[in-house]
């Protein structure tokens, strides 16, 4: 076995070949691109964290309880004070009290034990000064201290003018909006999988009639060959047969190629391999249009609708500017210069309430609560022109569709008139009445009438899923 073929092999072996999904239906498709589009996955990601923000906000109405560890060693004169007080260990000696009471015992040995000696020379001036004059060497220049501290801190806001309700309000607003926009994307692509299934089966029955008239044009061809050789015909209406086949292999080329891309772009939004599909009719149903129903259900409405309802709760939140916020908080901990030593015995607290109310900020207030005034009134117009705009756009789609519709029974029709002539050109070549030229005219004509009907329906369906994508048919929120 050659070292190529070996390695082939070996790769199929590593990657084994796997034909795509055959038969799909629309109906499993659509239900395949709920689940399994990356941009709707990508979205359903974006809801996750807006509901994560929902959870964020609940959260600060249940306060925060902080735990704080200090470690620390200092001989900082105010440091190893406060230490020491902090640890309840504090005494006399610390103030300097040593220093004081040998200027003391100083005094007491020259007033030789007698008591009015003694007041007299405490209470002249000068030895006064000379006594507060001492400074205080162990409350001056302490000892190296350890500082070990342990605290847990709890802060709750108690009142905040309603500002905290509704930023919950407004978080929980904006997790729905998110929803919504899922929802359109979701509508989005399953207009897009039922285009491409629409268009598969479109080109499947053009291709089916591009077979038949390159049938049609191999059977002229042969007749064409059959007068040549009884010399009925010329070499050039030879060439011009093949040359009108070339043509039709041409526009079948294309239209194969335009197949294969839709089952790549459908392959793209299902996130799977699909290699055949069920052919759907030809022509997409037209939904029932009821302007109370768009108005319930239309997502770009809704979106609308929510939004004034976020503009106002931002008015609300503005206005809690105005009144005093109060919070309340405690403190449990222990200190000593050893890491929990005596927790109980040296621990405290501290508890109390904290109110707050802004008395001056350069108007900043009043502007942002006018400014969030003039956005309520803003979107309560966005809201009424979104629902006109909407139904304006349904009633034009509408009209294109039905105009569309005429378009496509006129078609039809031609499309008839143009195969029945193409095949009484073929007969009365036969008999010699007509050139091949003639005959390959109805023949071209039968063509261009084949695929103006194509792009017609095409055009016709494009605009009935536009439609529906409008409805908003499902509910997906």
């Amino acid at each position: 076995m050659s070292v190529r073929r070996y390695l082939l092999i070996a790769v199929i072996a590593v990657f084994p070949l796997s034909a795509g999904i055959e038969n799909l239906s629309l109906s499993q498709a659509v239900e395949m691109v709920k689940h399994d589009n990356s941009e709707i996955k990508i979205s359903r990601f974006e809801e996750q964290m807006k509901s994560y923000e929902v959870q964020a906000v609940e959260g600060m109405n249940y306060g925060t309880l902080d735990l704080t560890v200090n470690a620390l060693r200092s001989n900082d004169a105010l440091n190893v004070f406060g230490f020491k007080l902090q640890s309840r260990e504090a005494n006399f000696g610390d103030f300097g009290f040593s220093d004081f009471l040998g200027g003391i015992g100083g005094v007491m040995q020259a007033s030789g034990g007698d008591f009015n000696a003694f007041s007299q020379i405490m209470s002249n001036p000068l030895a006064q000064e000379q006594m507060l004059s001492v400074e205080p060497t162990d409350l001056n220049y302490p000892d190296d201290r350890n500082y070990f501290q342990a605290k847990f801190t709890y802060k709750i806001p108690l009142y905040t003018g309603g500002k905290l309700t509704e930023y919950g309000n407004i978080t929980k607003a904006l997790h729905t909006m998110s929803k919504m926009d899922t929802s359109k994307i979701v509508n989005a692509k399953i207009f897009q999988v039922k285009k491409a299934f629409y268009d598969i089966s479109l080109v499947n029955h053009y291709i089916g009639s591009l077979s038949k008239i390159i049938d049609n044009i191999d059977r002229l061809e042969s007749i064409v060959n059959s007068m040549q050789n009884e010399g009925y015909a010329k070499d050039v209406d030879l060439l011009e047969v093949q040359a009108r086949r070339a043509e039709a292999d041409s526009l079948y080329n294309q239209a194969s190629l335009n197949r294969d891309l839709a089952y790549q772009f459908l392959s793209f939004l299902l996130n799977k391999e699909v290699s055949s599909v069920r052919t759907v009719e030809e022509m997409a149903p037209m939904p029932h249009t009821a302007l109370d129903d768009i108005y319930r259900d239309n997502i770009d409405i809704k979106k609308a609708e929510l939004g004034l309802k976020i503009s106002q709760m931002a008015v609300n939140a503005e206005a809690a500017n105005f009144v005093p916020t109060v919070g309340g908080f405690g403190e449990y901990g222990s200190a000593d210069d050893e890491f929990l030593n005596e927790f109980t015995q040296k621990d405290s607290y501290t508890v109390g309430v904290q109110v707050n109310l802004n008395i001056f900020k350069g108007g900043i207030d009043k502007a942002n609560l006018e400014k969030a005034r003039v956005k309520n009134l803003q979107v309560q117009e966005q809201v009424v022109w979104a629902k006109k705009g909407i139904a304006l756009k349904v009633k034009q789609l509408k009209t294109e569709i039905m105009s569309l519709d005429s378009d496509i029974r006129s078609s039809q029709k031609q499309l008839k008139f143009a195969t029945r002539v193409f095949e009484s050109y073929q007969g009365r070549y036969k008999e010699g009445i007509v050139s091949i030229s003639d005959v390959l005219i109805k023949q071209s004509k039968q063509l261009e009438v084949l695929l103006q009907l194509q792009t017609v329906t095409n055009k016709r369906n494009t605009k009935v899923f536009e439609l529906n994508s409008i409805l908003n048919p499902g509910d997906y929120i």
